[in-house]
């Protein structure tokens, strides 16, 4: 069981036996918060069953009006507003998602050691030889959790000892019976109030993720199923052929921290370094070692952060069920880089406006906050985020 949800089960035997609520629809077996904590993480730790389905995610963030934009063609999308993804998962090693856009759509496909990127849009496909088990942790790096697994494992992984856990009254998500587990951090510090996970009643997997902040009864950030089915989707949901005459890149992603010298692909999780522990850490990241590069971002000193190659962020034509004999959109231009090429740079520079300016012993820069995060970016490259306050950041970077 992972460290995190061992630490929850601890925290929920320590408040006593929280019953789940059974009052009104649906109606479901009582069980306490230990035992869908339990539960759920074991699900998690051994992989979720075959599904498929659609997934709604929506954030209210408290940001500035950003470019209006898709997150079939810029994942920086995901930020503001409602957007629905498609979810195919088989196993671990084989893993679709589509980001439906304006008249295209991206899809990520991973079928073992094989990877695809397929743009409609720009009429590319990048092809990715992937190291082993690269499959189970491909979404990790999207710029907000797309579905409410990986919402929920990045919660059960941060959440610690100081974490009040309830149940809340049952919830019906998807057209099915979910148990509600409340998450509420002891810290005052953190901008987080409430997280609100729907458990579903018979499989155990998070159906729903709703994020409130501190004093607010309303959630800022929620990804969910809109319909699901748990049922082994076919094999030719994993499979892809690029259409004639589409442009094809090769690439091959490194492992985790085996990037090669000079190639930051590889080692930008070894680059983070989290300071503190639990709902107030704060993650600090040194774009100089090829994260801006890699983001899109152009940073304070004027330089490009945008570097072009291997450009990851596509789009599949609309295509029915298994997304490989679609339409091939040909508007909305060539989307370079995880950052969105041209759409990513200006939502950048759109959030780089909305930022104030901070400065400290340890240096200057910009700082943002939004209703459960905040950024502060130093003007010699460093970043640090947490879902906390400027002062706490601030403090982080003068702690360096």
């Amino acid at each position: 069981m992972p460290i995190g949800a061992v630490a929850l089960v601890a925290a929920a035997a320590g408040v006593g036996p929280v019953v789940a609520a059974v009052r009104g629809e649906p109606s479901l077996p009582p069980r306490t918060a230990e035992q869908l904590l339990a539960e759920t993480a074991k699900t998690l730790r051994s992989g979720v069953p075959p599904m498929s389905g659609t997934v709604v995610e929506s954030a209210s963030l408290g940001l500035p009006r950003l470019p209006a934009g898709d997150a079939g063609r810029n994942p920086a999308a995901l930020l503001s507003g409602s957007n629905e993804v498609k979810v195919w998962y088989g196993d671990h090693d084989h893993v679709r998602v589509a980001l439906p856009g304006n008249m295209s759509e991206t899809n990520l496909i991973l079928n073992g050691n094989e990877g695809w990127m397929w743009s409609s849009g720009s009429n590319t496909a990048t092809r990715m030889k992937l190291p082993s088990g690269a499959a189970a942790s491909g979404l990790r790096h999207t710029p907000v959790p797309i579905t409410p697994e990986q919402a929920a494992r990045d919660l059960l992984k941060a959440a610690e000892k100081d974490t009040t856990i309830s149940v809340g009254t049952n919830a019906q998500v998807a057209g099915r019976a979910a148990y509600e587990l409340v998450l509420a951090p002891k810290d005052a510090r953190s901008l987080i109030g409430q997280v609100k996970l729907a458990i579903d009643g018979e499989k155990r997997v998070p159906l729903r993720v709703q994020i409130y902040p501190r004093g607010e009864d309303k959630p800022a950030f929620e990804v969910g199923f809109q319909s699901v089915t748990f049922t082994r989707p076919a094999p030719e949901n994993f499979a892809f052929k690029p259409p004639a005459g589409v442009k094809v890149e090769e690439t091959t992603i490194p492992a985790e921290g085996h990037g090669k010298p000079g190639d930051h692909r590889g080692d930008h999780a070894s680059a983070v370094t989290m300071i503190g522990s639990g709902w107030t850490s704060v993650a600090r990241i040194p774009l100089k070692e090829g994260l801006a590069e890699a983001s899109g971002v152009r940073r304070p000193d004027g330089q490009s952060g945008q570097s072009g190659q291997n450009g990851q962020s596509s789009q599949n034509g609309q295509n029915g069920q298994n997304g490989q004999n679609g339409q091939n959109g040909r508007g909305g231009g060539e989307s370079r880089g995880p950052g969105g090429g041209a759409d990513g740079q200006a939502v950048a520079e759109a959030l780089a406006k909305a930022a104030k300016p901070v400065s400290g012993p340890w240096g200057s820069g910009r700082v943002l906050t939004t209703k459960l995060v905040s950024a502060l970016l130093t003007d010699d490259g460093r970043l640090y985020v947490g879902a906390v306050g400027p002062d706490a950041l601030v403090q982080a970077a003068g702690a360096r």
